[in-house]
């Protein structure tokens, strides 16, 4: 059976500083990045036991079991390749232009993820997502790993605001984590998930 594996970084645990030191980039990749992937695997060979046992009795637990790990696996997967240790400002190009029709100019834009990122209350995430039903940029808070989303959602620029991405840096002060986010934006990742999103979601909900 094919398991999940953690996925090996493009860039040295140190290339983010300052926005993000050496010592939380291991932390959070090693260890809690790990402990998703492990729970996933976990997830899905329970449920394969159960499927040859015949037994669902705990088929409730692991099904959200799967859902919370596999989230957190994929939602660090994408986070990972969102940031790069040198960056542009902002988008350019088709993205550029669809954040502009979308949310009027980049600086609101700006704003409303930061407000988005900001307001969570416990752990989740901020992300930009396209919204395959009705083919727009929208921004969404992500509860914990899996929770509050659109079910068309496909994100394309992810910030982790769990205290285990933070904390050791910035402590409670979330809004200087989230101002030095933007300095370490692959824009080049997300506009590639941009596209890639355009073009293999479009019509599939409607037929």
């Amino acid at each position: 059976m094919t398991s999940y594996k953690l996925p090996e970084l493009s860039y040295d645990y140190s290339a983010l500083e300052p926005s993000i030191s050496a010592r939380i980039m291991e932390l959070h990749h090693s260890k809690h990045h790990a402990a998703y992937v492990a729970g996933a695997n976990g997830a899905i060979e329970q449920l394969a036991e159960a499927r040859e046992k015949g037994d669902f009795t705990n088929i409730n637990k692991l099904q959200k079991d799967l859902a919370f790990h596999l989230s957190g696996h994929i939602n660090h997967s994408i986070f990972w390749k969102n940031l790069a240790p040198t960056n542009s400002d902002r988008p350019e190009g088709e993205l550029a232009a669809a954040i502009i029709e979308f949310f009027g100019s980049f600086e609101a834009f700006q704003a409303h993820f930061n407000a988005t990122a900001m307001g969570i209350q416990g752990s989740g995430w901020a992300f930009l997502a396209w919204d395959s039903m009705g083919e727009r940029l929208i921004v969404e808070q992500l509860y914990d790993q899996q929770s509050n989303i659109a079910t068309a959602s496909v994100p394309l620029l992810m910030l982790d605001m769990w205290e285990h991405a933070f904390y050791l840096d910035y402590q409670n002060v979330k809004a200087d984590y989230v101002k030095a986010f933007w300095s370490i934006v692959n824009w080049s990742d997300v506009q590639a998930r941009f596209h890639d999103a355009g073009t293999k979601t479009k019509g599939l909900l409607l037929g």
